[in-house]
């Protein structure tokens, strides 16, 4: 249980990350202090460990027509839900939110694949036998 709370920490910082690039690029987030942007981040951590992988089987044939493009407008959702739950996290509308969503993926994709799935930097060794 220890090593997961400290996964989901970590991953909650490189959210925070997210979270924070998307307020200097984009006028429509922001939050009323650091300790908002780290709240959001972990609140946005427990709607996407809980309530995103529901809305994902829920809307698969949506991902499916759209060739994945539903993934985004989900993404979008989940930080505005973020943003409706905490009153120091301020999204202006559905751009922001889709804008603030992809910056935070790709942000968090980048970050996995520094860090790995487990946190911590990983070390790959290619064998050619």
């Amino acid at each position: 249980l220890e090593h997961h709370m400290d996964n989901f920490l970590f991953r909650a910082l490189i959210a925070a990350a997210g979270l924070w690039l998307a307020e200097v690029w984009l006028d429509g987030i922001s939050f009323d202090s650091g300790t908002w942007l780290l709240a959001s981040a972990i609140v946005l951590g427990v709607i996407n460990g809980f309530i995103r992988p529901l809305l994902m089987i829920l809307t698969l044939p949506f991902t499916v027509i759209t060739l994945g493009f539903f993934v985004l407008l989900l993404n979008a959702a989940m930080l505005a839900l973020a943003a409706w739950l905490l009153s120091g996290f301020h999204v202006d509308g559905f751009w922001s939110a889709f804008w603030g969503a992809l910056i935070v993926s790709i942000v968090s994709g980048i970050g996995s694949w520094i860090f790995g799935p487990q946190g911590g930097i990983q070390v790959k060794v290619i064998r050619r036998d």
